[in-house]
């Protein structure tokens, strides 16, 4: 839906005008929002960034290692039946990690993200998300690719290593094109294409409002069986509720049907009920599929957002090892 509205509060971290973050791919005032946006995620997360080895969310890694005794919680397909037969007790087989991890970002440009009623649009927080996560996943020789669809057209840039890389890929992520009116994106799609050509064992972020029909679960699974996968919502305070502001004139943003509606009580009380199902819904399909969840917003402290959510990954990965 299109509406315009004050924002609902400044978040601790700002991200640049929206105008800023859009215009020609070789825009010299494109490249200095992009370096704003680097040098404040960089402030923002110093003190949690890991080391050259190590992925955003703490996994087990993709080689073969060692073999221990089991202990329960330990996953039953890394059982080491050779051993367990030889000793005759269960063993498992312990993963070593990958030394260049290789990151996919999915990121759904559809109509529907060119929304904001806060500090930003949707779509700029999805940029921010991306720059987030390359930020943490950067260095060490690893190496960052990314999927950009908006429905009408989808690109795709290489994966490769460096700093250069990311933010000439930050660029083209910016610099999607709006989609024509009526075009409605397909995130399974997307997530479909990640699939091809096979790649080794990396992780995969999809970044998108998942407001659409769940119509992406069989991709994902595939996704998830290969890979770690990390899925991060981005949403605008009025994706969830409605404001009181009586008659109003709503426009799906990707079909281009317009309607007008009088907002009331029962409006917003519904209107509430249905998102929060959706939400739901989103919420147990991608930890279903064995992904996980991180949720930021327009009217949010996004990056505080995503220390928490790193930061409680790990504590929890080192309660495992315990």
């Amino acid at each position: 839906m299109t509406e315009t509205g004050p924002a609902a509060g400044t978040p601790a971290a700002t991200i640049p005008p929206p105008s800023m973050l859009r215009g020609n791919i070789d825009d010299p005032k494109l490249s200095a929002a992009l370096r704003t946006l680097d040098l404040t995620v960089r402030h923002k997360l110093d003190g949690i960034l890991h080391g050259d080895h190590l992925g955003l969310i703490p996994g087990p890694g993709s080689e073969p290692g060692e073999s221990r005794l089991y202990q329960p919680g330990d996953d039953v397909r890394r059982m080491d039946w050779a051993v367990t037969a030889r000793t005759t007790h269960p063993h498992v087989r312990q993963m070593i990690a990958d030394r260049e991890l290789e990151t996919w970002l999915v990121i759904d440009m559809s109509a529907s993200l060119d929304f904001g009623t806060a500090v930003c649009e949707k779509r700029d927080l999805a940029v921010a998300a991306a720059a987030a996560i390359s930020v943490l996943n950067v260095g060490g020789g690893n190496r960052l690719g990314a999927l950009v669809s908006n429905g009408a057209i989808t690109t795709r840039v290489p994966a490769r290593s460096g700093r250069q890389h990311v933010h000439t890929m930050l660029r083209t992520i910016a610099t999607t094109p709006q989609a024509p009116t009526g075009v409605r994106g397909d995130l399974a799609a997307t997530i479909d294409a990640l699939r091809r050509p096979e790649r080794r064992r990396g992780m995969a972020v999809i970044i998108s409002d998942f407001l659409g029909p769940i119509n992406w679960m069989r991709p994902l699974r595939a996704i998830s069986a290969r890979h770690e996968v990390l899925a991060i919502e981005v949403l605008d305070p009025r994706d969830v509720e409605l404001p009181d502001i009586g008659d109003v004139v709503l426009q799906d943003a990707e079909s281009g049907v317009t309607r007008e509606f009088t907002i009331d009580e029962q409006l917003q009380a519904d209107f509430a009920k249905a998102a929060a199902a959706h939400r739901a819904e989103v919420a147990r399909t991608i930890r279903g599929c064995g992904a996980s969840l991180m949720s930021l917003r327009t009217d949010r402290d996004w990056i505080g957002d995503i220390v928490r959510f790193v930061a409680s990954r790990r504590r929890g990965a080192v309660a495992g090892r315990r």
